[in-house]
């Protein structure tokens, strides 16, 4: 057996197929054998292999009948399917993507193009997980520095899900909206380096604190540090610029207008909505009707006014999720307000 080799599960009613592909694959990979669907189904679940090569013409339970099992279960969703078969149809090969095979190998099958899909494939899905722990990671820094303030987990569910509302409303692309909504949570993830004394200061800050206090967000982009990552650009974007102003009185570097980041200047008004109509240990909520009126009289001053405008389109929404990751204390208090 190959010391941490990728696990193969060939799926092939024919013997002679199955051994022309362990003749091309067992130098590389641990490999599992299947002669019908069931016992494929079988190992698919107790091995999780990385990868499965599956026929289609089989007796009993068909590689198509196969591949929408492993597709409709929890475990075996996730694992890619290559058909490997004498079907060369373009209306098979359209099934098959249907069912969610990842790619075809038609029979006689060539060596080089089994090796060379089969190594593409499992590199997409390493690259899979990479993106998945990198995303794991970003998150739990951000639930870091949920532990440092009086915030609360909730709050940072909503506010990312609102810069995801108002970047797609406001024209974005899915893929940069859902980059946003994993970057939002860490906007504040230098409070990890704010003395507690500061941050869990009940009363008003005098000025040296708040110098201290406005320190938070490059320490934040420093946490997060310079990556070619998009994702991590964006992140650290909004935990440097998340306090800029549109007209040029924030901090830390007083950017005005477009020269402040677009995902900052969302997640700047994604948050302090969600600040003003959230409780907490030192003031009550904001009705709805307040905290929109105040975004709408700093359109222009603290936010960016086509963002403004991209908020108000998109307003039933956000409160569709405030509502649904609101705090216990508060169920009832976007009901019954006018929105402005």
């Amino acid at each position: 057996m190959l010391t941490g080799a990728k696990t193969l599960l060939l799926v092939d009613d024919e013997p002679t197929n199955l051994q022309v592909l362990r003749n091309i694959l067992a130098d590389h990979y641990r490999l599992l054998f299947a002669r019908d669907g069931e016992r494929a189904l079988e190992l698919a679940r107790d091995e999780q292999p990385d990868l499965i090569l599956l026929d289609i013409m089989m007796p009993g339970q068909s590689g198509h009948d196969v591949c929408r099992a492993l597709k409709a279960s929890e475990q075996t969703r996730n694992i890619p399917v290559i058909f490997v078969t004498a079907l060369a149809d373009t209306e098979d090969e359209a099934r098959g993507f249907e069912l969610g095979a990842v790619d075809f190998i038609t029979k006689p099958v060539s060596p080089a193009i089994v090796r060379a899909r089969v190594k593409n494939h499992l590199s997409l899905v390493r690259m899979d997980e990479l993106v998945s722990t990198r995303l794991a990671v970003v998150q739990r820094l951000g639930r870091a520095a949920e532990y440092k303030d009086n915030e609360t987990g909730l709050h940072v569910i909503r506010m990312s899900h609102f810069s995801q509302i108002i970047a797609l409303e406001a024209g974005m692309g899915e893929i940069w909206a859902d980059n946003l909504l994993n970057a939002a949570p860490m906007h504040d993830v230098g409070k990890i380096g704010i003395p507690d004394a500061i941050l869990q200061k009940p009363g008003k800050l005098d000025a040296d604190e708040w110098a201290v206090m406005q320190r938070h967000a490059e320490i934040g982009a420093e946490i997060i540090g310079e990556d070619d990552s998009p994702f991590l650009k964006m992140a650290r974007e909004v935990a440097l610029c998340h306090h800029e102003k549109w007209d040029g009185s924030g901090y830390p570097q007083g950017l005005s207008g477009e020269d402040i980041p677009l995902a900052a200047r969302i997640v700047a008004l994604a948050d302090v909505f969600d600040a003003l109509t959230s409780e907490r240990p030192y003031k009550q909520a904001w009705p709805i009707e307040k905290a929109t009126a105040l975004i709408r009289e700093q359109s222009g001053k603290h936010f960016d006014p086509a963002l403004v405008e991209a908020f108000f389109r998109c307003l039933p929404d956000i409160l569709s999720v405030r509502e649904r990751w609101q705090e216990a204390s508060v169920q009832n208090q976007a009901n019954g307000y006018a929105l402005t």
